[in-house]
């Protein structure tokens, strides 16, 4: 028989967060989230007033077999008039009666505060892990989006979940022959906008601290009616900070500003720091740290995490700009290989610009949806 219990102790957090280590333990494509990361946003209850979240974990004969987190994202459901929950953080064993009991408990937790469907998995924010894999499980899963096994799927389909999204990923690697109408285009475009990119030259914390703003606000004007977008508050912004810093390379990230160093557009990509963090589980070790550190300096694979052009600036040749940066950190033979992350299969015009070089999509994650009986 399967019991749930809801975490309310350090005890069971510490088993909520350790249960998919033992459980991809064998798994040579699953990457962990630092552990001190994890364990900090979960106790934080994700730094945010406008959301309320549940533990839960799953036990067979005083064992965990599974855990689910539920969060009621208040600004989503507030923008979009709706009374959604969203699940996360999703694990177990290939066992229906296991994800039965998990779901009908966070269920029963969401209907109790009047949600009316539940969808995911999705997080605190669009930067949170999110998706569950359904192509490409014999991928190496990038440091920032979440692994599952085969059988997630369908231990979901079977609960009456549905498709909502979907979002394909592809690995980018430099053409035969490279295109060099891009790099003319990229160039024309800072020329005739009166633009910029980013000087370099300062410190790593004085660079990010300088544009953090200016980031954060053209992230949001773009991103904003995104799927599952969200505005993310300064103390979340300060915490996003805090977890990318140690793996943050400055030669990775770009900023496109105006004459008065306004960002109008950007380009962040980081060093793949999925092999570095593997063999500790998340877990910062001293070993850790020192494969991290030099994964840093000399990547050999990118994760591009955002790109963004203020709508005033779009179809103006701007995000040639950041493809072309791309292109030469491919081109450069110090990096092989770039992992988009993910792009809604819906947006034509992102997965367009990956013509230019030799790409492959080999991936896809979905957000499915049902109505809360």
């Amino acid at each position: 028989m399967i019991e749930v219990s809801v975490v309310k102790s350090p005890r069971d957090m510490k088993e909520f967060i350790e249960f998919p280590l033992r459980l991809y333990a064998n798994c040579r494509y699953f990457v962990p989230p630092l552990y001190g990361d994890e364990k900090k946003l979960l106790k934080s209850g994700g730094v945010t007033e406008n959301a309320d979240s549940v533990f839960l974990l799953a036990k067979r004969d005083g064992k965990t077999v599974g855990r689910l987190q539920g969060i009621i994202q208040k600004q989503h459901n507030e923008k979009h008039c709706c009374a959604q929950m969203r699940f996360t953080r999703f694990d177990s064993i290939d066992d229906g009666e296991t994800a039965k009991a998990l779901f009908e408990a966070a269920e029963k937790w969401g209907k109790e505060r009047g949600m009316t469907e539940i969808c995911g998995p999705l997080g605190y924010t669009d930067l949170d892990r999110e998706g569950l894999l359904v192509e490409g499980f014999e991928e190496n899963s990038t440091f920032e989006e979440q692994y599952n096994f085969p059988y997630y799927g369908s231990l979901l389909e079977n609960l009456g979940f549905a498709k909502d999204v979907d979002w394909v990923e592809y690995e980018l690697r430099k053409p035969e022959k490279r295109n060099e109408t891009l790099a003319r285009v990229a160039e024309r475009a800072l020329r005739m906008n009166g633009l910029h990119v980013a000087d370099t030259s300062l410190s790593k914390r004085a660079y990010i601290e300088k544009y953090r703003d200016g980031f954060f606000d053209c992230l949001e004007e773009c991103y904003r009616d995104l799927y599952g977008t969200v505005p993310i508050e300064k103390a979340a912004q300060d915490e996003l900070i805090s977890q990318f810093l140690l793996i943050v390379n400055k030669e990775f990230l770009v900023f496109i500003c105006d004459e008065k160093d306004n960002v109008v557009g950007f380009g962040l990509c980081f060093p793949g720091i999925g092999d570095a963090v593997k063999k500790s589980g998340g877990k910062l070790t001293p070993a850790t740290l020192a494969r991290i550190l030099k994964t840093v300096k000399n990547p050999k694979t990118i994760d591009l995490g955002l790109v963004a052009v203020r709508p005033e600036y779009q179809k103006k040749g701007v995000n040639a700009v950041i493809l072309n940066g791309l292109m030469e950190m491919l081109s450069s033979g110090k990096v092989e290989t770039c992992e988009t992350n993910l792009n809604l299969e819906s947006n034509a015009p992102v997965q367009a610009q990956w013509k230019y070089f030799n790409s492959r999509q080999h991936k896809r994650r979905r957000s499915y949806i049902k109505r809360i009986d």
